[in-house]
C-alpha cells in the first residue's frame, strides 16, 4: 500500500513538478533546483515550511518570499490542486509512490551525501527500504557486446550471491545486465531511472522482482518524462550516493555518461572506492580512470571474495586520503625555532612580546587536527563493522591509540559500537536540509 502524499511532498510537487496534464501550460513557471533551494532556505530561517504555504497565512508567507520567487509565481504554481490530484490518482495506479527532502522517509543516503544536490523530489516504484541498503553500483555503455553483457550478468549474480544489492541506472546494455543477472539468482536491484519510470513500473519483466520486494526503481523526474541527456547525466551522482562501492564494466575515454559520472565520484564526490574492470579489451577509458585514481577490479570469484573487495577498496581509499591529510597538517605546525624570521620595525615604545606557544600547546594543537582529519576519514569510510584492530590496521597507528579515537568517535555519534563481538561502523549523519 502507497503512503498517502505528506503536506511538504504536496506543496512541493505544486512548486517543481509538472503534473503531467499541466506539464505544457506550467513548466516554464516551475521552479528550478536552485530556485527551490533558496525558497527553502527562507522558510526555514523563518521557522516555517513548505506545506505552510498552502495553510492559514501563506498569502502573508508567499510576500515574505518575493527576493526569490514573485508571490504571484508561486500562487499560481500552488493553485494546481486539481492537476495534482490527477496525477496522484495516475501513479497510484502505477504503485508509483513520491517523497520529498521534507519527508522521513527520504533516502539518508542521498540527503546526508549530496546535501542540496539530493533531488527536493524523488518518485518510485517497489521496496524503497533497498535504497538504503547500499551495494555495488555496476556502470557501463549501453552498446555492448553480447561477450560483455554475459560478464556483467555474472557480475550481477556474484554481488546477488554476495547478498548485496545491485546499484545501477536501469538503462539498456550494461546497467540492465547487472539488475538482470541480480534477478538470476534472486538477488536485490535498484534502478537509478533518467526517464519512464512509468513504463518500468508497469513491464511484465519487473513484475515479480517488484512484487517480492527485491527491486525498486527510483527517479529524479517526471514518471511520464521521456530520455533527456542532462536527466542522464544527474542520475549518475545518485547510482553513487546509493552504494557502498562502483565498478566501471566499460566507458567511453573523456565522453559519455559513465566517464563524466566516474570522474565525478573519483574528483567531487568519493562517496567509496571505484573500481574499473581491466584486461586486454578494456579500452582506453577503463585504462584512463584507473590512472586518475580508479582500483582494477580484482575479478572476485564467490560472495565472500567479493565483500572483501569491496572493504579492502574502502581501506585502499581511507588510506590515501589519510595519507594526503597528513603532510597538510604538517605544513600548518608552528616553524621551527630556528626558522628565519621577516624583519620588523621596532617599536616606538618598549612592548612584552607574546610568549612562545609550549610545546605542550603545540602537541594538542597537533592532536586536535590529527583527530579532525581521522574523523572525517572514520566516518566517510567505515562501511561495514570492523574490530579496534582492524580499524589499527587501516590507520597504521597502534591498537590502544585506535580503540582511544573509537571511544572518542562513539561518544561524539559519528559511529556506533555493537557487543559481542564488539565492531564499529559509521552512522550517516542525519540533519533536516532546509526543511526540505
Amino acid at each position: 500500500m502507497i503512503a498517502p502524499l505528506t503536506p511538504n511532498t504536496q506543496a512541493i510537487l505544486l512548486l517543481m513538478a509538472p503534473l503531467i496534464a499541466g506539464r505544457s501550460e506550467a513548466s516554464s513557471e516551475l521552479l528550478t533546483p536552485g530556485e527551490y533551494n533558496r525558497l527553502a532556505r527562507l522558510l526555514r530561517d523563518q521557522e516555517k515550511q513548505p506545506a505552510d504555504l498552502l495553510g492559514a497565512g501563506a498569502k502573508e508567507i508567499a510576500g515574505r518570499c518575493e527576493g526569490i520567487v514573485e508571490s504571484k509565481r508561486l500562487e499560481t504554481l500552488l493553485a494546481r490542486g486539481f492537476l495534482l490530484s490527477q496525477a496522484v490518482d495516475r501513479w497510484t495506479t502505477r504503485s508509483i509512490w513520491v517523497v520529498s527532502r521534507a519527508d522521513a522517509a527520504y533516502p539518508r543516503r542521498l540527503k546526508s551525501r549530496l546535501k542540496e544536490d539530493s533531488p527536493p523530489l524523488l518518485y518510485g516504484c517497489g521496496e524503497a527500504a533497498l535504497l538504503e541498503s547500499g551495494g555495488l553500483a555496476v556502470v557501463g555503455s549501453r552498446h555492448v557486446d553480447d561477450e560483455l553483457l554475459a560478464y556483467t550478468e555474472a557480475v550481477g549474480r556474484l554481488v546477488a550471491n554476495a547478498g548485496r544489492t545491485v546499484v545501477s541506472g536501469g538503462a539498456r546494455g550494461i546497467d540492465q545486465a547487472a539488475m538482470r543477472g541480480a534477478g538470476q539468482a534472486c538477488g536485490k536491484a535498484v534502478g537509478v531511472l533518467a526517464d519512464s519510470l512509468e513504463r518500468a513500473a508497469l513491464a511484465r519483466e519487473h513484475r515479480e522482482g517488484l512484487m517480492e520486494g527485491r527491486l525498486a526503481f527510483v527517479s529524479a523526474v517526471d514518471p511520464a518524462a521521456g530520455f533527456n541527456v542532462g536527466n542522464a547525466m544527474q542520475r549518475n551522482k545518485l547510482i553513487y550516493a546509493l552504494a557502498d562501492a562502483a565498478l566501471v564494466v566499460n566507458s567511453d575515454y573523456n565522453k559519455g555518461g559513465t566517464w563524466n559520472g566516474a570522474i565525478e565520484q573519483l574528483e567531487k564526490y568519493s562517496f567509496g572506492p571505484v573500481f574499473v574492470r581491466i584486461g586486454g579489451n578494456a579500452g582506453k577509458g577503463n585504462e584512463a580512470l584507473v590512472r586518475k585514481g580508479a582500483l582494477p577490479w580484482p575479478e572476485p570469484k564467490d560472495g565472500e571474495a567479493l565483500q572483501a573487495a569491496i572493504v579492502r577498496g574502502a581501506e585502499n581509499a581511507a588510506h590515501e586520503v589519510l595519507q594526503d591529510s597528513l603532510p597538510l597538517l604538517v605544513k600548518e605546525s608552528p616553524p621551527a625555532e630556528n626558522a628565519a624570521e621577516p624583519a620588523q620595525e621596532v617599536p616606538a615604545q618598549p612592548s612584552v612580546p607574546p610568549a612562545p606557544p609550549t610545546a605542550a600547546v603545540i602537541e594538542d594543537d597537533l592532536a586536535k587536527q590529527l583527530f579532525s582529519t581521522v574523523k572525517n576519514l572514520v566516518g566517510r569510510s567505515l562501511l561495514q563493522p570492523a574490530s579496534e584492530q582492524d580499524v589499527a590496521r587501516r590507520l597504521g597507528v597502534s591498537g590502544p591509540q585506535a580503540k582511544a579515537w573509537l571511544q572518542r568517535l562513539a561518544n561524539e555519534g559519528v559511529i556506533e559500537k555493537t557487543k559481542k563481538p564488539v565492531r564499529y561502523r559509521s552512522i550517516q549523519a542525519q540533519k533536516w536540509l532546509d526543511l526540505s
